[in-house]
């Protein structure tokens, strides 16, 4: 996912404001700002060049999906999080992810089979030394672009808060040495691959099924550690 710079925002106060959450959200995620960060509020105004008015109502906005906390007096802090303390989360995305087979399905279109065939590529294309940030990026773009295939909002919003609430955990998991890296790519490679011969057919509960697995086998993998890494 290419992150927007704060010069190509659109004129839209309310597209400025997504554009800002998102951005945001990507940081904060993929560990550009490390749990216990600090956001400062002047610099982040002066980046994306408005007041600080509306980089409050994001800021609340990430605080009400439990990616900040602010402290009264002190400031905006980035919020960490533990595999464990996300059980009930992870299970409950597990049957969201089904659902979204199921629930006002879109099958996909031209454009929408050339993102897939583009991310597919994008898993074949990581080398002996992969970037984990990288690999998290991926991972992500491929979630996303997984909510294309409903058009039920309420379900693509809940789904998309719970998973940025703990998309961090992976990537902490890599860097703190208790996943694969090599072989968390290979499998999800397969499970990208798997995801797009269902779209090819017209399946979309089977790739709903993908997904769900692919987050009940990442979850486990996580809770198991660096003693259990199977393929």
């Amino acid at each position: 996912m290419t992150e927007a710079t704060p010069e190509s925002a659109p004129a839209s106060a309310r597209d400025r404001f997504e554009r800002m959450h998102g951005v945001l959200r990507s940081r904060i995620c993929l560990l550009d700002y490390a749990p216990g960060t600090r956001l400062s509020e002047e610099a982040l105004a002066a980046e994306f060049g408005i007041s600080r008015t509306p980089l409050r109502r994001v800021l609340a906005r990430l605080e009400g999906e439990g990616l900040v906390q602010s402290v009264h007096g002190v400031g905006t802090f980035v919020t960490d999080v533990e595999v464990e303390e996300l059980a009930q989360t992870y299970r409950l995305r597990l049957e969201l992810a089904e659902l979204t087979g199921r629930l006002d399905p879109v099958p996909p279109d031209a454009a929408l089979r050339a993102e897939f065939a583009a991310l597919l590529s994008r898993t074949r294309g990581f080398g002996p030394d992969p970037d984990p940030r990288a690999f998290a990026e991926l991972i992500m773009d491929v979630f996303l672009a997984l909510l294309k295939l409903t058009a039920n909002e309420p379900l693509r919003e809940i789904c998309e808060r719970l998973y940025f609430r703990t998309t961090r955990i992976w990537l902490k998991s890599v860097f703190a040495d208790r996943l694969d890296l090599a072989a968390e790519i290979a499998i999800f490679r397969r499970e990208v691959e798997d995801i797009v011969m269902a779209l090819e057919v017209g399946d979309l509960h089977s790739a709903a099924l993908i997904q769900r697995a692919h987050i009940s086998m990442s979850f486990e993998r996580m809770r198991r550690g660096p003693g259990d890494r199977r393929l």
